[in-house]
């Protein structure tokens, strides 16, 4: 299909969808669009808990990928959802969304696909193929993050030296963590409170602080958390700190020191120079570490990546989808 360099492709609509009982009393969104004989893809959101946006499929080209979208344990269209207090987070870890990917593979019947997906999805990536990849075709990543605890402290912490007035707001908001206290771990607590005020301050002021993070990029449209509609951005703001006050449940590095097993997978790696919330440096170490990856850095862009992050990712996904 002929477009610009960096145009995405046309709108499309799922032409399959349906829900995967994937245990736990979880039900699992997914979708497939494009051609049902094309290339398979898997898009993996980021968050954890975003949940998966129809823009996205746009990335592919519809006439040669077949194109996965679901949506993670207990966001966008997968019940039970996190925004409801009764849904158990225990059944919501990394593991079983390795496992739900696994699953969702078998049911549609695809041999290998190409992962695509950034931020806390390319966490979820390479823990998925570090663990099966053989059923790993290619591997496109925009905007790199591995979620260890030093990326995690950076995001919650150290980044309030660029942003100390958002910062302190955002620390004043867990008085119980002063000092050296666990902000994450703390507001992990706080949406697991009984009363619904409480858990809706800890969102606000939860995405008030992600907010002033991404505050010097450039965008269209309401504030990427706060803008969120309520239900969903409960969910996220659930689903993060639960994550996140787990270290993801993923030893300290894990995800660079095992790199190696992606030897022979194709990857491409797309990370913005100034991303104040995801550092380059993790990317960095990344493509140091996985033999078969190329590193594109767009000077000038940040976690949201821009037109630069567009046409490299599009390259990069036209380029696959031949192979």
């Amino acid at each position: 299909m002929d477009r610009e360099p960096d145009e995405k492709y046309p709108p499309i609509e799922p032409y399959d969808q349906g829900m995967l009982d994937v245990g736990d009393g979880n039900l699992v969104h997914w979708e497939v669009c494009g051609n049902p004989d094309g290339k398979p893809a898997l898009v993996v959101h980021g968050g954890p808990g975003s949940g998966c946006g129809a823009h996205t499929r746009q990335y592919f080209d519809p006439d040669r990928y077949r194109v996965v979208l679901f949506d993670q344990r207990g966001c966008g269209r997968s019940t039970p959802h996190a925004s409801d207090p009764a849904a158990d987070m225990r059944h919501n870890t990394t593991a079983h969304l390795i496992a739900d990917m696994e699953r969702l593979r078998v049911r549609l019947g695809i041999e290998k696909w190409l992962l695509y997906g950034g931020s806390w999805g390319s966490t979820l990536i390479l823990a998925y193929a570090e663990e099966h990849p053989e059923r790993v075709s290619e591997i496109v990543i925009p905007a790199v993050t591995t979620t260890r605890r030093s990326e995690i402290d950076w995001l919650y912490r150290g980044v309030g030296k660029i942003f100390p007035e958002a910062w302190d707001l955002f620390r004043a908001g867990v008085p119980e963590a002063a000092g050296d206290g666990d902000l994450v771990a703390a507001y992990a607590r706080r949406m697991e409170s009984p009363d619904a005020a409480v858990r809706a301050k800890a969102t606000a002021d939860w995405c008030a602080w992600e907010d002033a993070v991404l505050s010097q990029e450039a965008y269209s449209g309401p504030p990427p958390y706060s803008g969120r509609p309520g239900s969903a951005r409960q969910a996220l703001v659930r689903i993060c700190s639960h994550y996140f006050s787990h270290g993801a449940w993923l030893e300290e590095g894990q995800l660079i020191r095992n790199a190696g097993r992606l030897a022979g997978i194709p990857g491409v790696l797309v990370h913005g120079r100034f991303d104040l919330g995801g550092p380059l440096i993790t990317a960095w170490e990344l493509s140091k570490a996985w033999p078969d990856a190329e590193l594109t850095v767009i000077d000038g862009a940040g976690h949201l990546g821009g037109p630069a992050t567009t046409r490299a990712v599009l390259e990069a996904l036209d380029r696959f989808a031949a192979q």
